[in-house]
């Protein structure tokens, strides 16, 4: 009874993820409703027409909850909003999904959601400000939010291992990869699974994920692996992932070729406990590269004529300094690695200048510096 106690109990808290310090407004008769949010104030410091420089600012509010129907069955729900008020003042529903807690025999839910493979590619995108890279693109298959995803997960194997966890997410046209019909305006349906294991009580956990779109002709399929340590003050995580999309279309003439996208992110990260809170420094390394199988002249799709270029490569220098669990300062310095041929240099720039000169701002560096108020 104990062991399925808290098998109903994980999905919940999975539910409240992203909850630090949320405030409990409901807790009668079974039925019990939280609410969190957070504003981040915050700046990225660069050269102009370098993406993403200036203004952070970002704020968001959530909701979840879980109501007990019988001894082994719970429901739940999450609701997340974020608004920004920087010069890209986009508005954003980031969660929105219910579902059931079958206890032992794991959960089932439907809506707006991370992709399943976000579990693995979520090892590294722990950095101050910057990172998430493999975990927040349209490269990778069901790794960002995603809406339209059905997701079961089961969290301790049937209640035979409380180490090994395992998820199956299928998108009903939801997919956000990078794809044909994407390119469009449209979406594409996919699937995927994960599976994870917490290696005894070592503070190591391991995890593997593959997802593909249901496309026979213009498939993408995302495979990744992942491995973590976080015990005594210690974090180190290393993502590998590779990304592969069959027949994509790669200049105006009609060109297809097979693209392939191969990334690596290493992290570590040391706690030190103050007088008065919490100091986290943080190092990281990125590298995420362009690959494609045509051979002829493809300049006008990498402007350099390199059939093998970085997206992202740097080197990030951080802190997180956590006054207490509602107030956080972030600093953080991301040494940008890429040349001005690469294809991350255009990617990085926000003008027509492309990654034509050196001085090009998608090869600066970056410092991010910000203030964060949770509840």
């Amino acid at each position: 009874m104990k062991r399925n106690l808290l098998a109903i109990a994980i999905p919940a808290l999975l539910v409240a993820a992203s909850a630090n310090a949320s405030i409990e407004v409901w807790n009668k008769d079974g039925n019990k409703v939280d609410f969190y949010g957070r504003v981040k104030a915050a700046n990225h410091i660069t050269d102009r027409g370098q993406k993403d420089e200036g203004d952070d600012t970002s704020a968001r509010l959530g909701m979840s909850g879980q109501t007990q129907i019988t001894d082994w069955l719970s429901g739940y729900g999450r609701w997340e909003y974020e608004a920004k008020s920087g010069k890209n003042s986009d508005n954003e529903v980031r969660y929105a999904f219910a579902g059931l807690n079958f206890g032992d025999f794991g959960s089932f839910d439907y809506g707006r959601n991370d992709g399943v493979l976000k579990a693995i590619t979520a090892y590294t995108d722990v950095l101050p400000e910057f990172g998430g890279d493999a975990a927040n693109n349209n490269w990778n298959v069901l790794s960002a939010r995603t809406k339209a995803v059905a997701t079961y997960r089961n969290n301790n194997f049937f209640g035979l291992n409380d180490d090994i966890s395992f998820a199956v997410q299928y998108a009903d046209n939801g997919d956000n990869s990078l794809t044909k019909d994407n390119i469009r305006g449209e979406s594409r349906e996919a699937w995927g699974t994960n599976v994870q294991w917490n290696i005894f009580d070592t503070g190591l956990t391991a995890g593997v994920g593959y997802a593909q779109s249901t496309s026979s002709d213009q498939r993408h399929n995302t495979w990744a692996t992942g491995i973590k340590y976080d015990n005594y003050n210690l974090y180190l995580a290393a993502n590998y992932f590779q990304s592969k999309l069959k027949n994509r279309y790669i200049d105006h003439k009609g060109h297809i070729a097979d693209e392939k996208v191969k990334g690596i992110e290493l992290v570590a990260q040391y706690g030190i406990e103050l007088d008065v809170g919490r100091l986290t420094p943080s190092l990281a390394y990125v590298q995420h590269k362009l690959t494609s199988g045509y051979d002829g002249d493809n300049k006008a799709h990498y402007r350099s004529g390199s059939h093998s270029s970085p997206m992202a490569k740097y080197v990030s220098l951080g802190a997180t300094y956590d006054l207490n669990k509602n107030f956080s300062a972030i600093v953080e310095y991301k040494f940008n690695l890429l040349d001005h041929k690469d294809i991350g240099a255009a990617m990085n720039t926000t003008n027509n200048r492309g990654h034509k000169k050196a001085n090009t701002p998608g090869t600066k560096d970056v410092l991010g510096v910000g203030l964060i108020y949770q509840f």
